[in-house]
């Protein structure tokens, strides 16, 4: 099988299909209502929400508004979280699976409304979701699904077979799902936002002070004064004794944008068990794109990244007549201890300063309910939803996962330190390895045209050591999921500070990560 080459970086179809934008960069201090941190679908999704109950809302992105995790989606509109229903009602209740189920459908028609009564113009179509299984160990689960999932009020079924060219043993079928463009949705609603709304881009959040106010400081030493603050950077980036970087863990995962011979049947599907199959079309002008994804792994936990890609391709051609590569892209997002996000106020001690994060991949919907859930909590100090996402819980479930998740970062933290190191003089381009510079370990990559990279591959968020990952040409941290390109700068996750070059000193760990 033909393997890809990775010398072109990755090119989500969602961002290569709609225009770049350009807001301007906060060059001086300002007042609004609410200061929101993170342009993706939650950050742009809220102030939306809260502009039309009158309030003034600034929105501060280190990049461009919609370049992270939002544009890196399969893009499905589901409340289909794999088998996620008799799970949440075995371990936190009848009632808090309901508030999740209900947050999410309530989403969905969120969603499908907005798009009608704007006209937006997304490539919003209604489908039937589907969770499958080729194994005979799944077959019961879903069945315990359905029945738990028509039972907090979701349209469910079980069926034998799929309208797809391979043989099943079972699958769990919700309708009134739906599928989308996430990118010409929410520019969509960026652009309706009025002018008493902003949207900063190239604008890093770095800090939080609080008084009589929250203020938000930029790493330009920029403030924005607010009465409230929402972090809706993925990760937070201001962790306020919140102890995020120990309730949850990085995963990535790919996708492969491929035209097939066949017409795809109607639907997005998912496969129960491991490894992850996903598979959804999508309108591209007279074309149709079909998306593969899957290969989940924990973030710099993967020796040969570029493998995932080769597996789906593998996998669609198996399934497909596949006439061509068209776009190919990874995603990062985090996964709490229970599966839930965290969605509510940061910490009891933080009153002004909510936060969203931890979508554990199914972000439309949940990032969605996240906006409603801060709207309600900041006009109304109240939600329907808000005891199933409060980041304060803490259950069974997660005292267990918390163990895990914590053994597992130490001893990354540990095994980084104790690494050997080797020489760079036969390093060719486009490979990686960590070299020894005058007894101190860096990051060396050899580029296409023969130059030399070098960079201290101490993570700066908490000091763990970095992995390379050949198929994003990128040094990513196995610990809390920070990613840096190989020239050192930040790519995406909790990391405030580029990585240091060698002769510079050693990198600095950031000192607010408890604060």
């Amino acid at each position: 099988m033909q393997s890809f080459k990775y010398t072109e970086p990755p090119s989500p179809y969602w961002i290569k299909s709609t225009p770049e934008t350009n807001y301007p960069e906060l060059k001086e201090n300002i007042n609004t209502d609410v200061a929101v941190i993170g342009g993706g679908i939650v950050g742009i999704t809220c102030a939306y929400l809260l502009a039309r109950e009158g309030l003034k809302v600034a929105i501060l992105e280190a990049d461009r508004i919609l370049q992270g995790t939002t544009g890196h989606t399969t893009a499905k509109i589901t409340s289909q979280h794999a088998l996620i229903y008799d799970r949440l009602t075995t371990q936190m209740g009848q009632e808090k699976a309901r508030q999740y189920a209900e947050a999410n459908e309530k989403a969905i028609r969120f969603i499908a409304d907005t798009v009608a009564e704007k006209k937006i113009d997304c490539d919003f179509t209604w489908c039937p979701a589907y969770v499958y299984t080729q194994s005979d160990n799944y077959v019961q689960q879903i069945k315990n699904e359905e029945k738990t999932a028509s039972a907090l009020g979701i349209k469910a079924s079980v069926v034998h077979d799929l309208p797809l060219p391979f043989s099943i043993k079972a699958a769990l079928r919700f309708d009134g799902q739906a599928r989308f463009h996430p990118l010409k949705y929410l520019k969509a609603l960026a652009k309706m936002l009025p002018d008493s709304c902003r949207i900063f881009e190239q604008t890093r959040a770095v800090n939080i002070e609080e008084g009589d106010s929250v203020a938000v400081i930029t790493n330009q030493g920029k403030k924005v004064t607010a009465s409230k603050a929402v972090i809706a950077s993925h990760y937070p980036f201001f962790d306020g004794g919140g102890m995020y970087f120990a309730r949850m863990y990085p995963s990535r995962s790919y996708v492969i944008a491929v035209t097939i011979a066949e017409e795809f049947p109607e639907g997005v599907f998912i496969s129960a068990e491991d490894p992850t199959r996903s598979l959804r079309s999508q309108p591209m002008g007279d074309e149709e794109l079909i998306l593969v994804g899957g290969e989940d792994h924990k973030t710099g936990q993967s020796k040969n990244t570029g493998v995932h890609y080769d597996n789906l391709l593998r996998f669609a051609r198996d399934t497909f007549e596949v006439r061509e590569v068209k776009y190919r892209w990874s995603t990062q997002d985090y996964i709490t201890l229970d599966g839930v996000p965290y969605v509510g106020n940061l910490t009891a001690k933080h009153p002004n300063v909510y936060v969203a994060t931890g979508f554990a991949k199914w972000g439309m919907t949940n990032g969605t309910a996240a906006a409603t859930i801060i709207r309600d909590l900041i006009t109304h100090g109240d939600s329907p939803w808000k005891d199933v996402y409060t980041p304060s819980r803490f259950n069974t479930a997660s005292a267990v996962n918390f163990v895990v998740t914590n053994i597992d970062v130490a001893k990354h933290l540990v095994a980084g330190k104790l690494k050997p190191t080797e020489d760079m003089e036969d390093l060719a381009p486009g490979d990686a390895r960590i070299v020894s510079i005058d007894g101190d370990k860096a990051g060396a990559f050899r580029d296409d045209q023969g130059r030399l990279h070098l960079v201290d591959i101490t993570c700066t968020h908490m000091g763990c050591e970095l992995s390379w990952n050949e198929a994003e040409r990128s040094w990513d941290c196995p610990c809390h999921g920070s990613r840096f390109t190989y020239e050192g700068d930040i790519i995406e996750g909790p990391a405030l500070s580029k990585l240091r070059h060698p002769g510079e000193g050693p990198n600095q760990v950031e000192p607010n990560v408890l604060q």
